[in-house]
């Protein structure tokens, strides 16, 4: 008996925010995997059946006010945020001002005004906000860190970056394809590898852009430790021909010094290992993604320069395919 009552006093009582997303299934598998319970969820939208498959029990609620009332009333230790990127920074803020920590998706916020903001709210609450930044846990990723820290001080690396993950035409048409809303395609989709070049590689010292588009954004990004080629796309028309897997696959490719870092897997159970991290607490903080947060406001309001120079080949090859 004794041993199910420590186990009941350490189960940690979750609520979310966001429960229709494309994101909060993964949320909600991590709380049942690490043996947590979700009391409670919301969304403007109705269609959450979804959590029957982790928390049947949990109690359900289109309206704000009323999710916010239930979160004080049944002492949730955690609030996770998954609505859209927009709304981080607000829902943040009301999940600290009711008593709870706050796990966030990415991107954590889209302006570092907002992150102060948030910043301010912790030091007012005395809660915290974690934030999910689940490459810096990938195996391949931890492992590429610790070969850079290991090599020589004075080596500069040259890295090309091409992430292109397909999708639809519906991706236009909701809130990711509105830049005020999601921050543009370079946050959206891009804010981890962002976040990852930044803590492998170190800050900026200088972001240019070379395309972007509705569905695509290149440039090059001077570390202190690594001149980068990134490219970033929804496209699938342009994957690369030997890019493998169907056509709505995706493709991530690493190309460090001439040597390709392969990390298509390992993905699976990043979000249920950053939970693990944020409830011993040792998560990911608001100064941890405070360089990746910069980078992406820089992108998002820089100017497309010629493509020339330290340009990804993708963005070459895209140059030739719309014939300019």
């Amino acid at each position: 008996m004794e041993n199910e009552c420590n186990a009941v006093n350490f189960q940690k009582r979750f609520a979310l925010i966001g429960a229709a997303g494309y994101i909060a299934p993964r949320h909600f598998r991590a709380v049942k995997t690490l043996g947590h319970n979700m009391i409670a969820a919301h969304d403007v939208f109705d269609s959450v059946g979804v959590i029957d498959s982790y928390f049947p029990e949990a109690s359900f609620t289109t309206d704000f006010s009323e999710f916010m009332y239930r979160i004080r009333k049944e002492k949730a230790d955690y609030l996770t945020v998954c609505t859209p990127n927009d709304m981080h920074c607000p829902h943040s803020i009301a999940g600290l001002e009711a008593g709870v920590d706050v796990i966030c998706e990415k991107p954590l916020t889209l302006t570092l005004d907002e992150l102060e903001r948030m910043n301010m709210s912790q030091i007012e609450t005395g809660h915290n906000i974690w934030t999910i930044l689940q490459l810096r846990l990938h195996p391949e990723i931890v492992r590429l860190k610790k070969m850079i820290e290991e090599g020589r001080d004075d080596v500069r690396y040259d890295v090309d970056l091409a992430y292109i993950t397909p999708r639809g035409k519906w991706y236009g048409a909701s809130w990711k394809g509105d830049e005020k809303r999601s921050g543009g395609l370079a946050t959206n989709i891009g804010v981890h590898f962002i976040d990852m070049l930044h803590w492998v590689f170190g800050s900026a010292c200088e972001i240019i852009v070379h395309h972007v588009s509705h569905d695509c954004v290149a440039g090059f990004m001077d570390l202190e430790k690594a001149r980068i080629r990134f490219f970033l796309s929804i496209n699938p028309d342009y994957k690369p021909a030997d890019a493998g897997g169907d056509r709505m696959s995706a493709y991530r490719q690493i190309v460090i010094n001439g040597e390709s870092i392969d990390f298509t897997g390992g993905f699976t159970d990043l979000h249920t290992l950053s939970y693990a991290r944020i409830i011993d607490g040792e998560g990911f903080s608001i100064d941890q993604a405070r360089a990746a947060v910069s980078t992406l406001e820089v992108l998002r309001n820089a100017n497309a320069m010629p493509l020339k120079g330290e340009c990804h080949p993708l963005a070459l090859k895209l140059r030739t395919l719309k014939g300019c």
